[in-house]
């Protein structure tokens, strides 16, 4: 069952070209404002550059479209005595242009998920806890219907909204009984620090920390290094500085990496489309190893059965790096 929240996101893709403009001023001002930017580029360039990314295309795009602007003007300009308003065409016309290319390149579609995720300094909008609360309520309506287990999954953004609906879950008084369901929780791909190294965030900080340490759950985190788009074998807990001085238990942090788990021809032909192999932990592997996402969701073991003798990727990087570290 999917739990829909991209109607949410699409709301806040509905504006027009200076709408896109003003909320990527908005979402650098708050990163830089904030330092996370900073800390994010010292955890992971990959995807600190995949944010710098979007800005950089709409920059060059602009200077584009006013370059356009100012040559169509100056041409136009003793012949024709509505030169400047041809010369705004023209500027609109590649923006335009540049828009349809971006179907192709995403810019604005990262631009605006960052910019969704940073609206509110790392704050979830009133909305979005509303739909999470929805979530965190059919979860539990499941607990009494039989199932061996009841397996949450969130991928990329989705992986930080799982968390905080999970944490919810748990806080509703949810005890894992005999006869009860396994509760367990994989996140693929996650860009957790994208969120919890913002200052308002410590709702989720408290989030990550009140599931790092619960004996009735498995938590296993996926990513691979190949994946510029993740923050790759980041423990989300630990790098976000909440993790307990003892005690912690999750999550388990492993690597697909694609290298291994992909045959040199898939490889091959999917190692520079990025934004595809951002996708690549929810699609078949040629060469599967311990994790096979249609073996977690579909085969006969609980996510701690398949991973309950397995240990932490030797590059699990675990030292706090956000600069906010309060949670709520």
């Amino acid at each position: 069952e999917v739990l829909i929240w991209s109607d949410i996101v699409k709301s806040s893709m509905s504006g027009g070209i200076l709408a896109l403009y003003a909320q990527m001023l908005k979402t650098a001002w708050i990163y830089t404002a904030s330092v996370a930017i900073f800390a994010l580029v010292r955890l992971r360039k990959g995807p600190a550059i995949a944010a710098l990314y979007p800005a950089l295309y709409l920059l060059a795009q602009l200077a584009m479209a006013l370059l356009a602007t100012w040559a169509a003007a100056s041409l136009l300009f003793q012949t024709h005595p509505a030169a400047s308003i041809l010369g705004l065409i023209a500027g609109y016309a590649v923006l335009r242009a540049g828009k349809m290319l971006d179907r192709h390149l995403r810019a604005s579609y990262l631009m605006q998920d960052f910019a969704h995720a940073a609206q509110d300094w790392g704050a979830y909008p009133s909305h979005l806890r509303a739909r999470m609360h929805s979530f965190a309520a059919r979860i539990t309506g499941s607990f009494d219907q039989g199932y061996d287990e009841v397996l949450l999954v969130g991928h990329s953004s989705g992986a930080y909204m799982a968390v905080t609906v999970l944490a919810e879950v748990l806080r509703t008084g949810w005890h894992h009984g005999t006869a009860g369901p396994a509760l367990s929780l994989l996140t693929l791909g996650q860009v957790v620090p994208m969120v919890s190294f913002l200052p308002k965030s410590a709702q989720l900080r408290r989030d990550l920390n009140d599931l790092s340490t619960r004996a009735d759950i498995t938590w296993v985190d996926v990513t691979a290094p190949g994946d510029g788009c993740a923050f790759a074998l980041c423990d989300p807990v630990a790098v976000s500085g909440v993790a307990p001085e003892q005690g912690q238990r999750w999550p388990l942090v492993i690597s697909c990496a694609f290298r291994q788990t992909l045959s040199p021809q898939l490889w091959a032909r999917l190692r520079y489309r990025f934004f595809r192999l951002h996708f690549q932990y929810i699609h078949a592997f040629d060469r599967a190893g311990i994790y096979d996402y249609f073996a977690i969701t579909a085969g006969p073991q609980t996510l701690g059965q398949r991973f309950g003798q397995t240990a932490h990727s030797k590059q699990r990087m675990a030292q706090a790096r956000s600069p906010y570290r309060d949670m709520a």
